[in-house]
């Protein structure tokens, strides 16, 4: 696509609008609030993975004089009492125990002193009496039937039938798409493997943090650094029990979250203590409690079967799919049903997927939820299939891709989906089509997948006297949306991206958006923009009319010019219009309130060139190429840089990354410097493809672009360890003493 001659802003790459603030500093992030009188806050967590509270002595660090405030889940309003725990009504029990540890961690008491010193101090006054209990810490374990419990007389929530009545089961979903057994029997060619990954974190480098203060009209405002201010705030009313009208929750600038920032976790203690204490109170975590503490994503068990007909079309799929929750439910097992199978065509499907409770922290989404598991189980038996049946990996997956109007499995109609587009240009690409060249090299190839959201999103835009647009949104910006929205407005009225000021706005001064993930931003917010734009531009048009005194029918606006269309002397630029504004009627404010459907999933693919050490087992990555169905690139080097992001997170999962437990549960890498995540020395230049197969539901195009990357490397290098030395490994992570011990 000509992106020169189509689009003016929009398909460009201007300089982004928080850029100079980011590098010099300025830009404020959830540690930077310092407040008149702020206190400070710590948060006593329990030493075990599971246990009984039996008793909590607060009554020494109550009397101590730098202590104002002390809480327990006593001053948290209890989760309701019901069977099941889905839909995530354990807000408050993961903020704060009540009853039970759950897992290393788990907060038991928060306090608030004067400075940070002295809270880490006063919490050794604490006295917690526990009763420890023996924990379960994987899948496996935790459904034998002498396995602990962590939650007693509480039923799993079931999408299909069920019949899971082992421990710990919290959720079931079962998906059924044709006749399997038939499937199978028309199969000439039958793979059947098990698969098995590892907790690991989503490495944002801000930690949580949360501060809070009321009002002495009883209001609460709380700043943070969240991927979503709107649900940040429904959460504390939930957890306060106060009205929502009550809150107003300011976002700060956001050091990363891939999903680990949708939760909760220290604003509803900083607002206890606040409230206690009568004073506004931070918390921020350590390095140490964000692994501990916050949401990982699952570690899983995957059980996979494939069955293929003479021609390597897929004639059946079968996945049993378990996840860990952690200590809550839900896991992302209902995208993990979306993804597993999202790229082919099957009409024979079942998909049988368990959550499962395990003594470790509530998982939380990482990027394309549920999808790399996904897709590290099925990318590595269709290259197993690819190589037994003697056909080309690229061409099986052609043979059996997806396209516009088949149906997935979790039910979902494809819409415009660029699979096959993808795949044609990896076939065609010169890195597929070289030659690999060294000792113990091999080359592997996967595909991605992320079924992206959508959701309401609010936006309003000003128009300033020097022709200017102060814009306000609600989408938290994680990844360069500001400047993406900003271009999209600008592209309507035939402005620069520069001329549009974008900013998020707080709770109470923008209308409900909903949260930063699912990849939904450019395209929701990106959808007001352009509503809000075409507002704008109806109104010049009419302001133009009162100043000529002319009919709104005669006067046409293209490219930031207002014209009459048979008078040529009549014209005006956006700028000369916008100076007229206020001496001429009332202001000029567009506004848009969407929730816009039509988002599609957006598919990736990835080869991956290695290299084996055979002595040690070490996986040298020689050489990337990236692929994506991008829908259309609004700012093309953000596309890139998702692209790329999603791949670096990806080997890390693949070849490093995993919570190193001890059998009493206790994590022992829990720092940056254990916690082994690439670096840019691990890593090659990660060559990026944009394949654009633009979205029609969307005014410009849009698809997700920041989570399908993720889901590709786990595979691609799977298989490119087994096409350089015959190893084919199918647990996570391939690290090299794991890989040596195979050679």
């Amino acid at each position: 696509m000509d992106k020169s001659s189509k689009y003016k802003v929009v398909g460009k790459r201007p300089i982004r609008h928080d850029g100079v603030d980011k590098v010099t500093g300025r830009a404020k992030f959830g540690a930077d609030i310092n407040l008149p009188g702020m206190l400070y806050g710590a948060v006593l967590r329990s030493p075990h993975p599971h246990a009984v509270i039996k008793s909590i002595d607060t009554s020494a660090v109550t009397s101590n004089p730098d202590v104002l405030a002390v809480m327990t889940a006593e001053d948290l309003v209890p989760g309701p009492n019901v069977e099941t725990l889905f839909p995530a009504q354990n807000y408050s029990e993961n903020v704060m125990a009540r009853g039970k540890v759950l897992y290393k961690g788990h907060p038991v008491a928060a306090i608030a002193a004067i400075n940070s010193s002295a809270a880490q101090d006063a919490l050794k006054l604490i006295i917690v009496d526990y009763e420890i209990l023996p924990g379960v810490f994987d899948v496996e374990n935790a459904i034998l039937k002498s396995a602990p419990v962590l939650h007693e007389n509480v039923k799993p929530y079931s999408l299909g039938s069920s019949d899971y009545t082992q421990p710990n089961v919290l959720g079931h979903e079962l998906y059924e798409l044709g006749d399997i057994d038939q499937g199978f029997d028309q199969a000439v060619d039958i793979f059947e493997e098990e698969f098995k990954t590892s907790t690991v974190h989503q490495g944002y480098i801000e930690p949580q943090n949360g501060t809070a203060s009321w009002s002495e009209d009883g209001k609460l405002t709380v700043w943070c650094s969240s991927q979503g201010h709107f649900g940040i705030r429904d959460q504390l009313g939930r957890i306060l029990g106060i009205p929502i009208s009550d809150i107003n929750v300011i976002p700060m600038e956001i050091g990363g979250g891939f999903g680990g920032k949708l939760p909760a976790y220290l604003e509803p203690l900083a607002a206890v203590l606040s409230k206690k204490s009568g004073r506004p109170v931070k918390l921020t975590m350590t390095r140490s409690e964000v692994f501990e503490s916050t949401g990982p994503t699952s570690g899983s068990l995957i059980r996979m079967k494939l069955g293929f007909d003479s021609k390597h079309h897929i004639t059946a799929a079968y996945a049993y799919v378990a996840f860990e929750s952690g200590a809550f439910p839900p896991s992302p097992i209902t995208a993990a049903a979306a993804a597993i199978f999202a790229p082919y065509k099957v009409e024979n499907v079942k998909i049988d997927c368990l959550d499962i409770a395990v003594n470790k922290p509530k998982v939380a989404p990482y990027r394309a939820p549920g999808a790399p598991i996904a897709a590290f189980a099925t990318e590595s038996l269709m290259d197993q299939a690819a190589s037994s049946m003697g056909i080309d990996p690229i061409e099986l997956r052609l043979i059996n891709a997806a396209k516009e109007g088949d149906r997935r499995a979790d039910g979902v109609m494809n819409g415009s989906i660029g699979v096959i587009e993808t795949l044609k240009q990896v076939k065609s690409h010169p890195h597929y089509q070289s030659k690999k060249d060294g000792l113990n090299m091999g080359r592997g190839v996967s595909l991605g997948f992320c079924r992206n959201n959508s959701g309401p999103a609010s936006l309003v835009a000003s128009v300033l006297p020097d022709g200017t647009i102060s814009l306000v949104e609600g989408s938290i910006d994680i990844g360069g949306s500001r400047t993406a929205i900003a271009q999209i407005m600008a592209e309507v009225l035939g402005l620069t991206a520069q001329d549009v000021i974008p900013q998020v706005g707080d709770t109470d001064s923008i209308g409900f958006t909903s949260v930063t993930g699912g990849s939904g931003v450019a395209y929701k917010s990106g959808w007001a923009a352009h509503e809000a734009a075409i507002d704008i531009k109806n109104q010049i048009i009419k302001r133009a009319a009162v100043i000529w005194d002319k009919d709104v029918s005669e006067i046409e606006y293209s490219s930031g010019h207002v014209r009459h269309t048979s008078d040529s002397e009549l014209k005006m630029t956006f700028k000369e219009i916008a100076s007229q504004i206020n001496e001429t009627g009332e202001p000029i404010i567009g506004k848009a309130n969407v929730n816009p459907g039509g988002s599609t999933g957006s598919y990736s693919a990835l080869i991956a060139d290695v290299q084996i050490d055979s002595e040690t087992g070490k996986v040298d990555l020689i050489k990337l190429t990236a692929f994506q169905d991008v829908g259309y690139a609004i700012h093309p080097s953000y596309v890139e840089g998702q692209i790329q992001g999603g791949i670096a997170q990806g080997i890390g999962w693949a070849l490093n990354e995993e919570y190193f437990f001890d059998d009493k549960g206790i994590m022992r890498n829990n720092s940056l410097l254990d916690y082994r995540m690439p670096i840019s020395l691990d890593l090659p230049e990660i060559d990026t493809v944009l394949v654009e197969v633009p979205n029609p539901n969307h005014p410009y195009g849009v698809k997700g672009v920041g989570e399908a990357s993720i889901s590709s490397p786990l595979a691609a290098i799977a298989n490119a360890i087994n096409d350089a030395v015959g190893v084919r490994l199918r647990s996570l992570p391939m690290k090299p003493e794991k890989l040596q011990a195979n050679l």
